[in-house]
């Protein structure tokens, strides 16, 4: 791989600064690479494709397409669209494609999203890397052209109305009560599919009043200074839910897949929560139909989603973190759901993609089922106390994990894994903690989680372990 596919190429898709270091002639290289290793290998002929809002998106679609196309591949361009939509559009249609946008990252960075047919993740471990090696070596010697009449053809293709009646026949919301909903799309594609999906042409009306926030679509994404899981990025939100008197708010990132849910006094309720909440209905959706579930949550999500999904007689199934490895998972497992700490959720009836919209809709229906506030439900999936994610600079991220573990190893009860970093926990045992110490991919850099049954020894547990990545004792 070239050093400058290095820098953008990461575990799970290709992001960087555009047009800098993401350029019109690396996606169209990327793109006829993955015509030749993921589309044509796989026996397809066509791939869908999809931009979101960002202003150098346009340009590099039409790259993305000019690509696909002179390798004699034809192009599906759904146009401006949500990821979900792409994955959406790769599922019915069981067709490879691909997504221009930079997920939650600033508006000066672009980059694309892979999916096999059927939504199913390509990265490093299944084509990514084979696709940057050959889009390398078309960035040195040029892209080969198929002759002028083999060439791949462009087609416009709408799935949006598809798209929502189909999520609209995932959850039953005809029976909630009156809720008030305020949406901060961060002008993002969420500006569109929120809308398309709550008010569906065709299907029946909701008790739902949409407030809107930042809804118009502007690739600057001026409201955002980061992603929608940051307390800043969404001050806007809080304040108009409370303002406003509403049952919850909902903020999206730029491209829709990812979903923050906010309560009715403005606090941000824990993906892990959300995570357990919607776990727990569609387990329970799972027993109805005679079928034990099965449910894939990520390592550092809270402890309450194994524990409850458990205690409902479903199967937890614990993954590294990232949505590749969820999927993937999920996919082996045939489970039903699976949940991220980052605000992203996996369905089985969505091609086991993830989809925030289709997470936001369960959350609705959970609350109008019952006639408690959000805030007082959502408390009954947060019941222990984390230290949220702690970023710690390092010059050997190895030998600092072995400092934590060699603290730690002697302990009575103590279980350790390499599943994904270093695991290290103590909840069979009292007291109840765990925590997680994951290497960045691209700094030297210690990502530590740490969660316990009460807010006492989960300081201690955290203090210990930076104590001893920084070289100290504690």
């Amino acid at each position: 791989m070239s050093s400058e596919l290095d820098d953008i190429v990461n575990a799970y898709d290709v992001r960087g600064r555009a047009p800098e270091v993401f350029d019109e002639a690396t996606a169209t290289a990327l793109a006829a690479a993955f015509a030749d290793v993921i589309a044509r290998p796989d026996g397809h002929t066509q791939v869908v494709i999809g931009h979101d809002m960002r202003t150098t998106s346009p340009d590099l679609t039409d790259a993305v397409a000019d690509g696909l196309a002179v390798r004699g591949t034809d192009v599906l361009s759904l146009g401006l669209c949500s990821t979900d939509e792409l994955y959406y559009a790769s599922g019915v249609h069981r067709l490879p494609g691909i997504m221009v946008t930079a997920g939650s990252h600033p508006a000066d960075h672009n980059g694309l999203k892979l999916c096999r047919a059927q939504a199913a993740p390509v990265d490093q471990d299944s084509g990514l890397l084979q696709v940057a090696t050959v889009a390398a070596r078309y960035l040195r010697d040029g892209v080969p052209e198929v002759a002028d009449d083999a060439a791949g053809q462009v087609t416009a293709l709408d799935v949006r109305g598809d798209y929502a009646a189909h999520l609209r026949s995932l959850v039953d919301l005809s029976g909630i009560r009156p809720l008030t909903v305020v949406v901060d799309a961060g002008n993002g594609m969420a500006g569109l599919t929120v809308p398309a999906v709550l008010g569906a042409a065709g299907l029946p009306d909701l008790p739902v009043r949409m407030i809107g926030v930042h809804m118009r679509l502007d690739g600057r994404l001026p409201s955002r200074a980061g992603g929608p899981l940051e307390a800043e990025s969404v001050a806007d939100l809080r304040r108009t839910v409370v303002d406003r008197h509403a049952d919850l708010g909902l903020a999206f990132d730029a491209d829709a897949d990812c979903c923050l849910v906010v309560d009715e006094t403005g606090n941000p309720v824990h993906p892990s929560a959300i995570t357990a909440l919607i776990g727990l209905r569609v387990v329970e959706a799972e027993e109805r139909a005679g079928r034990r579930a099965t449910v894939v949550h990520n390592l550092i999500t809270s402890r309450v989603v194994p524990d409850l999904m458990t205690a409902a007689g479903a199967r937890a199934v614990r993954t590294r973190v990232g949505h590749a490895y969820v999927k993937r998972e999920m996919a082996a497992q045939g489970a039903v759901f699976g949940g991220e700490h980052s605000g992203h959720y996996y369905f089985r009836d969505f091609f086991f993609a993830d989809d925030g919209l289709l997470a936001a809709l369960h959350v609705i229906a959970a609350l109008g089922e019952q006639p408690h506030p959000l805030s007082v439900l959502a408390d009954l999936y947060q019941p222990y106390a984390a230290s949220g994610e702690i970023n710690l600079t390092v010059d050997d991220p190895v030998a600092a994990q072995e400092r934590v573990l060699a603290g730690f190893r002697s302990e009575p009860d103590v279980v350790v894994d390499r599943l994904d970093g270093l695991t290290v926990s103590h909840w069979d045992a009292v007291p109840q903690w765990w925590f997680n110490l994951r290497e960045a991919a691209t700094a030297p850099v210690l990502r530590l989680n740490v969660e316990a049954a009460d807010v006492d020894v989960m300081m201690r547990i955290r203090d210990s372990v930076v104590g001893r990545v920084r070289g100290g004792r504690s």
